[in-house]
């Protein structure tokens, strides 16, 4: 089959499929419109940095043409078609007005256009939703004790949820497949949304990295945040305050604006990572950590873990931990605990061989795909 992963490069995880379904034998690659800081490998990246608004609808809508007429299965990621799509988040003034002009005229007009002319063209359609292209602010909220919505009003607005809602809507219309990489997105999905592991980390390109034998006196803990308030940043920082006072040896690093490759390097020196404590669940640096065989600390959500498979629930090795622990566990795994993190760095890496292989993944996806085609063709 001929299969284009697009739009973004969120996560790596389009890239990760598209590189594993190539290794199946399928003909398969991964577009991009934008790069991003992280900078994962696209086969093709479409607007570049001083394109204006007229070059990159242009070289928008030559990709969206090409990506009908060329491709077996298109899937798309982060919630996203190639076409063009209302603008959310907040503005004010003049920049307000022009968003509404934009919304009505031009993205709200083209929106998944895209989409809609793959399902009459009998072109298969695919959809993985990532996180904030699914979650809801009013969701959160009322389901959530523990979640990033509580700290800052303006992640998720009203309008920013309309525009989710009414998004999601048009996949489950138009889509013949709907993916998701975080449980906790299922609960505001549609019900034949199907869960799938991160495919983002190839183990066999993150060799491991183990913690000694005999644990560091100074315990190297690396935190990542994409965004601050997201992943609880400062209660992450608290802890590390209110350790430092106490004497407990360790030190950290605070990872920001590197691409990947440069952040590897960092990484393969942690003795211990703490990825985010509000979200819910463990994201794709988890999963490069846990390859490099790196324990990691996070908070899971045990509400969502239905979604989940059952085995994966059970071997997941994540320390589990809530802003209101995180100085506890902390303290546990730089003291009395010490010498356990080495054992759960090995069954982290085991873990990833398990069930976040990007070919045994790939495998179940293109699996689907044929199952898609075979119903087409009846």
């Amino acid at each position: 089959m001929k299969i284009l992963h697009c739009p973004t490069t969120v996560g790596g995880n389009p890239q990760g499929l598209a590189k594993a379904e190539r290794s199946l034998g399928h003909d398969s690659e991964s577009i991009t419109l934008s790069q991003t800081v992280y900078k994962y490998s696209a086969d093709h990246v479409t607007f570049q940095e001083n394109d204006n608004f007229i070059t990159r609808e242009y070289k928008r809508w030559k990709i969206i043409f090409h990506s009908l007429n060329n491709y077996d299965v298109i899937h798309y990621n982060f919630g996203s078609s190639l076409a063009p799509r209302k603008v959310r988040g907040n503005a004010s003034g003049f920049l307000k007005i022009l968003k509404s002009i934009y919304n009505i005229i031009y993205g709200g007009v083209f929106s998944n256009l895209d989409l809609k002319i793959a399902k009459k063209k009998g072109v298969i359609t695919a959809v993985t939703y990532q996180g904030s292209d699914a979650r809801q602010g009013e969701y959160c909220k009322q389901h959530y004790p523990i979640h990033f919505c509580h700290e800052d009003d303006n992640i998720y607005t009203p309008q920013s949820d309309k525009i989710k809602q009414e998004q999601i809507k048009q996949f489950d219309k138009y889509a013949d497949l709907i993916y998701a990489v975080n449980p906790d997105l299922l609960n505001v999905l549609p019900k034949r949304t199907k869960f799938i592991a991160y495919a983002s980390v190839d183990p066999r390109d993150w060799q491991p990295k183990p913690l000694p034998e005999t644990p560091n006196k100074t315990p190297h803990i690396v935190h990542a945040p994409s965004n601050q308030t997201v992943k609880g940043t400062k209660y992450i920082l608290s802890a590390f305050d209110r350790l430092k006072k106490e004497n407990i040896p360790f030190r950290y690093t605070l990872v920001e604006g590197l691409s990947n490759k440069d952040a590897k390097k960092i990484y393969e020196t942690a003795d211990l990572l703490i990825d985010q404590l509000l979200a819910g669940y463990y994201g794709g640096l988890s999963v490069e950590l846990m390859a490099l065989a790196k324990p990691v600390i996070c908070y899971i959500r045990d509400e969502d873990m239905h979604h989940m498979p059952p085995d994966m629930v059970k071997d997941m090795p994540i320390i589990n931990a809530t802003p209101d622990t995180i100085y506890d566990v902390l303290k546990r795994y730089l003291t009395t605990d010490k010498d356990k993190l080495r054992d759960i760095g090995l069954k982290s890496r085991q873990y990833t061989k398990n069930f976040h292989d990007p070919i045994k993944i790939a495998k179940e996806l293109t699996d689907d795909y044929q199952t898609v085609r075979k119903n087409k063709v009846l």
